[in-house]
């Protein structure tokens, strides 16, 4: 199990706007420190983290925070409407479209997803497998 992600940023106020439009609607509390921002999903006691927390910081060795070349993180969202609302509301925060929401030939017909750059490029996935939903073959 991943426990948690770290992602490194130059500008944390922008890197805020991006990752509050997206990570709080799917489930995340958000709390920022003098180190930078977390995002963790709330467990409920006596059970086990199920997905990993997200931390936006800049990074630890004082360099420039820079993508990662194949590096991406992908956020799972309840059905396709979340996957177009984040999307949007990602780009209207300061990310940029790296592959609008839908279906791609070379996955699953079920899975529909939606591809971002953050403010400081790192990729980001925002998918749905919703089984109740339709697919690419409907």
């Amino acid at each position: 199990m991943i426990a948690y992600i770290t992602i490194g940023s130059n500008d944390l106020p922008r890197a805020k706007a991006f990752y509050q439009a997206i990570l709080p609607p799917l489930g995340y509390d958000f709390s920022e420190g003098c180190e930078g921002l977390s995002f963790v999903l709330p467990v409920p006691e006596g059970e086990q983290p199920s997905a990993p927390d997200v931390y936006v910081k800049r990074p630890f060795d004082g360099a420039p925070a820079t993508a990662g070349n194949g590096m991406m993180v992908a956020f799972q969202a309840r059905t396709q409407a979340e996957v177009r609302d984040l999307h949007g509301a990602a780009l209207a925060a300061g990310g940029q479209d790296d592959g609008a929401p839908g279906f791609r030939a070379a996955y699953s017909a079920g899975f529909y997803v939606g591809y971002l750059r953050d403010p400081d490029g790192n990729k980001i996935a925002l998918f749905s497998s919703n089984p109740d939903e339709p697919s690419r073959d409907d």
